[in-house]
C-alpha cells in the first residue's frame, strides 16, 4: 500500500487527449480528457451474451447448497401448481357431475392443504434465493473493486470516474434486482412449461399438438425483441454512466463552477446528456414494452385455438367435459410462463448488458504486474538511477527523453523546470505508477520491475501537490501513512510537520471529522497533514512534488525544517518552483520539453548563468543575486 493518500497523475497537458469533435465544452480547471472530465467514450455494444451468462453462473454455483435447496422447492411448487387443474377436472367428472357433495368437499379440504404447503414452499424460496442472491452480488462487487484497485492509472485516467462508479452501483444492482426476483421465477417457468406440456400429452395428445401452434411464431418474437432490447439496454447503461460522470465531476467541482459562473453552462451539459440517456432509455423500454402485448396476443390466439379445439371433441365425444376444463386450464398454465419468460427476458437482457460491462473491466489487464518471481524490498539503501529513460503517456507523443540521473543515500535530488516539462512523471515512473518505454529505473542496482510493487510503494513516503483526504478523523487520515501506527506516533509526526498546533485549535482536535476531500480545511492545513501522513510512514525514499506550494511563507519555513530532519539520512526527491527552497539540494536537475538540460549545484548553476539562472532571477525582481547564490533583500519572491 502506497505511503500517501494521492496518485501520480500524468499533467493535463500530456495526457492522451480525443479529438475535439469527441468533447462537449470542458468545466473550468479541468481538463477534458484527465480524470473526471467530460470524455464521452463511444458507445459500446453487447459482445458476448452467453460468455456474461456462463460468468454469472460461475458465481451463482459458488452457493451450492443453498442453491439447490432452491431448485428443489421451486419443484415441489411447481409439481404442486399442476394438481390444480387436474383436481378441477376429477372434481366436475366425478363429483359435480355425478351430484357427490360430501366427496367435493374432500377434495376442497385437500385444495386447501396443498394452497397452504405452496404457501409457505414459496416463502422459504424468496428467503433461500434472496441469500444466494446477495452473496453472488457480494462476490461480484468484490471482484470488481478488487480489480479496481489492480488497474494501472492509465486505464482509469482515460475514463471519467462517474462512468467507472456506475459500473461497480448500476450494473451490480441490476444483477442484484435480476436474481432477487427473475432466477426462481424463470426456473419456475421453464418447469412449468414442461410439465405442463408433459401432462397434456398424457391428458390428450391431439389437444396438446394444437396447444403447441403458437411455439413458433412465440420463438420467433422473442428472438427479434430480444436483440433490440439487449442493444438498447446496453446503451441505457452505457448514458448513465456518462451522466454520473458529469454529476461527480460536479458536485466535486462545484466551488470552480460557482467562482466562474458557470451554472447555466453546467445545467446545459446536463440536460444534454440526460437527453441522450432519455432516447437511449425510450428505445429500450419500447422494444421491451412490444414483447409484452405480441407475446399475449399469440398466447391468446392459441388459448383460443384450444378452446375451440376442445369444445368441439367434447361435443363429439372424443374427450369428457372435465377433461377438456382440465385441458383448457392447463393451456392457460402453459401460456402463462410463457409470457412471464418473455417479460423476464428484458428484464435479464438488461442484466446481462450490465454483466458485461462489468466483466470488461475484470477482463482489463493490470498493466503493470508483479513478475513471478518478483523481489522483496524492505530496507532500501536508497542508490536510484535512471539509465537513458524515454517514456510517454501516448506512443507517438514522447514526455521524457534520454534521462539519466543517480542518486546516492542520503543524496537530495531537486527537479525544477516550467510546468508541463516532465518533473512530476519521473516521479512516476520512480513510484511505478507508469512503467518506462525504454531504459531502465534501478534500486540499489535492482531494475524495479523486479521487484513486488507493493514493497516498492511502501518504501516510498510521497507528498504530492494535489492533496487528498478522506471522510473520517485527523488522526485516520495521518494514520493511513502506517495502519499500525499508535496515537502517540501520529501525534509526534503531527508535530514535526507542524500541524500539531493547528490541529489542537479544531473542535476535537484530532478527532475532529472532516468532511469529503477536507474540505472543511484550508489547503494549507491539507498539505501539512499531508507531510505528517509522509513523515508517519517512515520512508526510505523520499519524494516532494511542490509539498510546500499551498502554505504561506511562515508556515513553509517551518515545513522546510521538518522536511530538513526528514529526508536526514534519506535519498529525497524535491519538485518545487519556488527555486529558494532548494538550494541546499545536493543536485538540480533542470528539465525542460522532457530533457535534463542543466544539472548541478546551486551556486554552479548560478555561475553557469543558463536556464536555471533565468528561471531563479526571474523570481526575484529588482533584487540582486551575490555570487553564492544568496539575495541580498528578504523581500517575497514574486
Amino acid at each position: 500500500m502506497i505511503r500517501s493518500l494521492e496518485m501520480g497523475r500524468p499533467p493535463m497537458e500530456r495526457r492522451p487527449q480525443p479529438s475535439q469533435a469527441q468533447l462537449p465544452p470542458p468545466l473550468p480547471g479541468r481538463g477534458p480528457g484527465g480524470p473526471g472530465g467530460w470524455m464521452m467514450r463511444p458507445q459500446e455494444r453487447a459482445k458476448n451474451r452467453r460468455g456474461a451468462l456462463l460468468r454469472l453462473w460461475g458465481y451463482l454455483r459458488r452457493q451450492g447448497w443453498p442453491l439447490a435447496g432452491v431448485f428443489l422447492l421451486v419443484l415441489v411448487a411447481s409439481g404442486l401448481e399442476l394438481l390444480s387443474p387436474y383436481i378441477l377436472g376429477l372434481a366436475i367428472d366425478e363429483f359435480i357431475l355425478k351430484n357427490n357433495l360430501p366427496g367435493l368437499a374432500r377434495l376442497g379440504v385437500l385444495m386447501m392443504i396443498l394452497f397452504l404447503i405452496g404457501a409457505l414452499i414459496t416463502w422459504v424460496q424468496i428467503y433461500l434465493m434472496a441469500s444466494v442472491a446477495q452473496h453472488t452480488v457480494r462476490d461480484i462487487r468484490n471482484d470488481l473493486f478488487a480489480h479496481f484497485q489492480a488497474l494501472s492509472l492509465r486505464y482509469i485516467d482515460q475514463r471519467t470516474h462517474g462512468e467507472l462508479m456506475s459500473r461497480l452501483t448500476n450494473d451490480v444492482e441490476n444483477i442484484s434486482g435480476v436474481l432477487n426476483e427473475s432466477v426462481t421465477q424463470l426456473i419456475a417457468s421453464v418447469l412449468g412449461i414442461v410439465g405442463v406440456a408433459a401432462v397434456m400429452f398424457l391428458i390428450n395428445v391431439r389437444l396438446a399438438i394444437v396447444s403447441l401452434i403458437t411455439l413458433p411464431l412465440m420463438a420467433f418474437i422473442s428472438q427479434w425483441v430480444g436483440k433490440r432490447t439487449r442493444r438498447g439496454f446496453r446503451d441505457q447503461q452505457e448514458m448513465l454512466g456518462n451522466l454520473n460522470g458529469i454529476i461527480e465531476e460536479t458536485v466535486t467541482g462545484e466551488r470552480v463552477v460557482k467562482a466562474y459562473g458557470r451554472e447555466s453552462a453546467v445545467i446545459a451539459q446536463f440536460e444534454e446528456t440526460n437527453n441522450k440517456l432519455r432516447r437511449a432509455a425510450t428505445r429500450a423500454q419500447i422494444f421491451a414494452g412490444v414483447l409484452g402485448p405480441l407475446s399475449n396476443f399469440v398466447n391468446n390466439l392459441g388459448f383460443a385455438i384450444v378452446a375451440g379445439a376442445g369444445g368441439w371433441m367434447a361435443v363429439i365425444g372424443l374427450a369428457t367435459v372435465g377433461t377438456i376444463a382440465s385441458f383448457v386450464n392447463y393451456a392457460r398454465q402453459f401460456s402463462m410462463p410463457i409470457n412471464q419468460i418473455a417479460n423476464l427476458y428484458n428484464t435479464i437482457q438488461s442484466a446481462l448488458a450490465g454483466a458485461e460491462r462489468i466483466f470488461e473491466v475484470i477482463d482489463e489487464p493490470p498493466e503493470l504486474a508483479d513478475a513471478p518471481d518478483a523481489l522483496p524490498l524492505a530496507q532500501p539503501r536508497g542508490v536510484v538511477i535512471f539509465e537513458e529513460v524515454n517514456f510517454g503517456y501516448k506512443p507517438d507523443v514522447p514526455v521524457l527523453k534520454n534521462i539519466n540521473l543517480n542518486a546516492q543515500p542520503g543524496q537530495t535530488i531537486a527537479l525544477v523546470g516550467p510546468t508541463g516539462a516532465g518533473k512530476t512523471t519521473i516521479v512516476n515512473l520512480l513510484s511505478r505508477f507508469y512503467d518506462v518505454d525504454a531504459g531502465g529505473i534501478s534500486i540499489d542496482g535492482v531494475n524495479i520491475i523486479q521487484y513486488q510493487k507493493k514493497d516498492l510503494r511502501r518504501t516510498l513516503g510521497i507528498v504530492l501537490q494535489d492533496t487528498f483526504l478522506f471522510s473520517g478523523t485527523v488522526m485516520e487520515n495521518i494514520r493511513y501513512g502506517r495502519l499500525d501506527a499508535s496515537d502517540e506516533d501520529i501525534i509526534a509526526a503531527a508535530k514535526l510537520a507542524n500541524a500539531d498546533q493547528f490541529i489542537h485549535r479544531l473542535p476535537q482536535g484530532y478527532q475532529t471529522q472532516l468532511s469529503e476531500r477536507g474540505s472543511n480545511l484550508s489547503q494549507g492545513q491539507r498539505q501539512l497533514l499531508s507531510i505528517a501522513r509522509a513523515i508517519l510512514a517512515d520512508p526510505g525514499i523520499l519524494i516532494l512534488d511542490e509539498a510546500t506550494s499551498s502554505v504561506d511563507t511562515r508556515t513553509e519555513q517551518h515545513i522546510q525544517e521538518a522536511m530538513l530532519r526528514l529526508m536526514q539520512g534519506r535519498t529525497s526527491f524535491v519538485i518545487a518552483h519556488r527555486l529558494s527552497t532548494i538550494r541546499e539540494a545536493d543536485l538540480i536537475l533542470v528539465i525542460r520539453d522532457g530533457e535534463i538540460v542543466e544539472r548541478g549545484s546551486h551556486r554552479e548553476l548560478l555561475a553557469h548563468q543558463g536556464f536555471y539562472w533565468n528561471l531563479y532571477t526571474s523570481q526575484f525582481k529588482g533584487q540582486t543575486i551575490a555570487p553564492d547564490g544568496l539575495i541580498s533583500l528578504q523581500n517575497e519572491p514574486v
